[in-house]
Formats: C-alpha cells, structure tokens, sequence
C-alpha cells in the first residue's frame, strides 16, 4: 500500500536583504542629520553666552555712567578706566564716538581703530573678562550728546556699544541707548 502524503509546505515570511539595506540606509541618513545638529547647537549656545556676556556688562557700565550726577564731565571707575561724560560748552553734538544711523536706530561706528589708539581717549576701552576661561576681551565705546545752556547740562544722552574682539565668528555689536534729564 502505497500512502500518500502531502507535504506541506510552510512559506517563510521575513524581510529580504534588499529591504534590510533599504531600512539600514534610511536609519543611516538620518543619524547623520541629528549628528551635524549638535554642533550647530554648541555654536549657537556659544554665539547666546557671549551675546549675553556683553549685554551684562554692557549694562553695568552703563549703570555707572547713569548714576553719575548731570554735573559731571568725567569718572574714574573701579578698574581705573577714565569715563568722558561730554562738555556741556559744546551742546546738541555727538562727543566721543562717531555714530551711524540704521533703520532709525542709533548705533556706535566700530570702524575705526580698536582703543586705546583712537582720538577719543576716555569714550572707550578695551575689557577682558577674568571670569571667562576663554580670555573674551570686549570692545566698549560710547557717545554723549549734551542739551543745555552752554554751560549747564539739561540731559545728556548716552550711546554706548560694545563687542567681542576675537574668537570664533563674528558677533554683533551691542548697543544701549538712553538719557538723563534734571
């Protein structure tokens, strides 16, 4: 006798190796994309710690050219850098600093030499920050414009920039703009 069986047959099912390289490349692709967004984020990190540095310190040195009386031509701050606060016998002028105008804001003009060189000895200085492990050092300049008499001050108003000398890229300016009246 004679039997017959049938012998079935079980289809495996699975991925091919075409499909695995398929799916291998497209994981691939995108590891690579995440990979080159980590140092674009350590540069851009970089870029807001600096642009924040030179804010904070922006505003400190303004601070102190604010709480000095409208009396005063001049100071001497804590690390001895002589601060001129504009004559009141040359009213309605910009003193210190060359400004430019853009976009109707006012700005301080970087272009010239870096201090202490330039002519305007006592609107400017350069500072290197001792808390910073890389060294940044900042470029601090200002303007004051004086209303009054010619002899007395009515306001003065204080343009004051400051940016990074150096390092990695190029930083835009800051820039503070205020006045002081009686």
């Amino acid at each position: 006798m004679h039997c017959s069986t049938k012998r079935s047959r079980i289809r495996q099912e699975g991925f091919s190796i075409l499909e695995m390289l398929l799916a291998t490349v497209i994981l691939l692709v995108g590891l690579v994309a995440i990979a080159q967004l980590v140092p674009a984020s350590i540069l851009l990190n970089y870029r807001n710690r600096m642009d924040s540095s030179a804010l904070v310190f922006a505003q400190r040195q303004l601070d102190q050219m604010l709480d000095q009386p409208l009396t005063s031509n001049s100071f001497v701050d804590p690390l001895g850098n002589i601060y001129q606060l504009g004559n009141p016998a040359s009213p309605n002028v910009v003193q210190g600093n060359n400004v430019v105008s853009v976009n109707n804001q006012t700005l301080i003009d970087f272009s010239g030499p870096i201090p202490p060189v330039y002519p305007t000895s006592g609107y400017g200085f350069t500072y290197q920050d001792p808390t910073d492990p890389n060294g940044t050092t900042f470029d601090v300049r200002w303007a004051v414009i004086i209303t009054g008499n010619g002899s007395t001050a009515a306001s003065k108003r204080f343009i004051l920039g400051v940016r990074q000398l150096g390092g990695n890229g190029y930083f835009l300016p800051i820039t503070l703009d205020t006045m002081v009246t009686k």
